[in-house]
């Protein structure tokens, strides 16, 4: 497994809204959009690092060009990292 996290050129939840809405990537297990010092940030889970590569390369650029404009304001800032466990809280019963 795979997380990234991610501060994309957005400058809008409505933005943000529509990058988000736009492609249900492969390999793609979660992803929560936050903010934090007035950026958003996306944090996702993927099944591997492979399937997190590919969108960054081939799937980002075209839905960011597409929604923000063929320029938008810089690049998302990525880091990515391997997930060594994974803990899943039990469910009382």
């Amino acid at each position: 497994m795979w997380l990234t996290i991610a501060t994309p050129p957005t400058r809008s939840l409505d933005q943000l809204d529509a990058v988000m809405g736009a492609t249900a990537p492969e390999g793609l297990r979660a992803r929560y959009a936050c903010q934090a010092d007035g950026d958003f940030r996306i944090i996702a889970v993927w099944d591997s690092k492979e399937h997190a590569d590919r969108f960054f390369r081939e799937v980002l650029g075209p839905v960011l060009a597409r929604v923000l404009g063929p320029e938008p304001a810089g690049a998302p800032a990525m880091t990515g990292m391997e997930v060594l466990r994974e803990f899943i809280p039990a469910v009382a019963g």
